[in-house]
């Protein structure tokens, strides 16, 4: 429940359609971000009227604006529009409604604005400097300036669809994909980024070539394109076992990001730092690539940068529009407060938790549940919602993509202790929310080592997340280790796990040998009774 003082101006932003979420901003801060995947929701999910109860349930004062994320009614972007619509920088409503009988104010702005006023609002630049933006996902390819009034002008579109061209090759490879022109799957473009880093760096044959010039045609309408125009070339349905899909992955994720690198040095004209938002923000490898090309003084991209962000960008919107004011405080962990709603655990037998015999587990080989707190805003577990491992053996890797129920190619990340960032990663400077590739320099992580020798760190400091940071101190002093395996704590194809229930069901039917939930660890009986002897 959020109490808050009468000065402050309370503004509800909704998004519609995938990823849907609903964020409260009092005065100048973020008070939730409630997405409606998480709590075990469907992946990708829009806003459940299950989400919708319990948010009304958050606020207990009138709210002064309700501000919603323009949309679309049909799959293309030309459809009718809900709100504001889809795309545009100029289009603001701004006017009275009546609501459960109480007359409030009503805003909504783009699709478009979300993302960028999402990016902006978060990033740690001060209000007044200038920026430039890159907006890229299943529909946007383009950049922005922001100016010192935060005035948004559109420079240029480098390529339409470019994160629905990049997921394509999944489908096209993939012999079970049926679906119709121009759609696709939204958990494809991850697994073809984890495929990607299999492939060989040499030439590839002509029918990938051809493939890649047709995904690159910006005169090419992507939303009339069907996986069957290309049922002579030999990627149709060739599967992911193959090493020539890899490399061809590999070559394709290169020619998207040059194409945006080369379109972008020919617009910047100053040192101005980047943002980046949009679903392709969730790519760590071009993440990278944006801060090795220097054409920028800084780059930041926000743990929502996808669709789930959107929400949080229009409340930030309607607080420009009303007051001003377009930079808030932000938490990453700005979700719902987990739930104990059983005291059965089956099995499981409960006793307080100490950190330090937690750390003793994970050495041991244990692999464990994790939820602490609010869960995390965006689709990467940050050390709230996690399942936890020991960064060695190797083997750690296959049994948690087992456990995930994943294909075998494809990586856990690591969550690291900031100070010892450089015993195990190069460049070693904090990486707080899992969105860059850094080069692993250790030998000692192995399950987090991708193939291509790389991983996607995130960082902890005692500010950020002091109960992550106390557990992986311990697993230090036990192991001499200051990383461990994370892995989001979800059922496949569904949000973030957040009731006790849940985690328990889940810990029972994916064989952990434990959880820990708040101040409670759960073993099941088998190590419980080893743990005893």
């Amino acid at each position: 429940m959020v109490s808050v003082d009468n000065n402050d101006i309370v503004i509800l932003g909704f998004k519609d359609g995938h990823d849907g979420a609903v964020a409260l901003i009092i005065g100048d801060h973020l008070e939730f971000s409630v997405e409606a995947e998480k709590d075990n929701g469907l992946r990708y999910s829009s806003v459940t009227p299950d989400a919708l109860l319990k948010i009304l349930h958050m606020v207990n004062k009138p709210l002064d604006i309700v501000a919603q994320s323009g949309w679309r009614k049909g799959p293309s972007t030309e459809s009718a529009t809900i709100g504001a619509g889809y795309s545009g920088l100029e289009k603001i409503i701004y006017q009275k409604r009546s609501i459960f009988g109480h007359d409030i104010t009503y805003f909504s702005s783009s699709h478009e604005r979300s993302h960028l006023l999402c990016g902006y609002g978060l990033s740690p630049f001060p209000q007044g400097q200038p920026c430039y933006a890159l907006l890229w996902e299943g529909h946007f390819g383009a950049f922005y300036r922001i100016d010192e009034n935060v005035n948004i002008t559109k420079l240029g579109s480098a390529l339409e669809n470019p994160g629905d061209r990049f997921a394509f090759l999944y489908a096209l490879a993939d012999p079970t994909f049926n679906l119709g022109a121009g759609q696709i799957r939204l958990s494809d473009a991850g697994k073809l980024m984890a495929l990607a880093a299999y492939g060989e760096k040499d030439d590839i044959d002509e029918d990938a070539r051809h493939i890649i010039a047709t995904l690159l045609d910006k005169n090419m309408d992507f939303r009339t394109f069907h996986k069957r125009q290309f049922h002579n070339n030999i990627y149709y349905n060739i599967g992911f076992d193959d090493p020539r899909l890899a490399s061809l992955a590999h070559h394709l994720s290169n020619a998207i990001f040059n194409l945006f690198r080369d379109f972008a040095q020919q617009l910047v004209f100053d040192k101005a730092p980047l943002l980046i938002v949009g679903g392709c923000g969730l790519n760590c490898d071009w993440n990278s690539k944006w801060k090795e090309t220097q054409l920028f003084s800084d780059v930041f991209i926000p743990p929502c940068t996808n669709d789930s962000g959107s929400a949080i960008g229009t409340a930030i919107d309607a607080l420009l529009h009303t007051k001003g004011l377009a930079k808030i405080t932000w938490s990453p962990y700005a979700g719902e407060l987990s739930q104990t709603d059983t005291d059965n655990t089956g099995t499981f037998i409960s006793e307080p938790y100490d950190m330090r015999h937690v750390a003793q587990l994970l050495h041991e080989g244990c692999i464990l549940g994790w939820v602490q707190g609010r869960y995390e805003m965006g689709p990467r577990a940050l050390g709230n919602r996690s399942i936890l491992a020991a960064p060695w053996p190797r083997k750690n890797l296959d049994r948690l993509n087992k456990i995930k129920k994943r294909e075998d190619f494809r990586p856990i990340a690591p969550i690291c202790l900031e100070e010892c960032m450089d015993e195990y990663f190069y460049p070693s400077n904090p990486s707080p929310f899992m969105l860059e590739f850094r080069k692993v320099i250790s030998a000692k992580i192995p399950a987090v080592t991708h193939v291509d020798n790389s991983a996607r760190p995130q960082s902890v400091n005692k500010s950020q997340n002091l109960r992550m940071h106390q557990l992986l101190t311990a697993y230090r002093d036990v192991s001499g280790v200051g990383v461990l395996c994370n892995t989001s704590l979800n059922f496949n194809g569904r949000g973030f796990i957040n009731r006790l229930s849940d985690l328990h069901r889940f810990a029972s039917e994916h064989d952990l040998d434990g959880f820990v939930f708040e101040d409670s660890l759960f073993l099941n009986s088998d190590r419980h009774d080893e743990n005893i002897k």
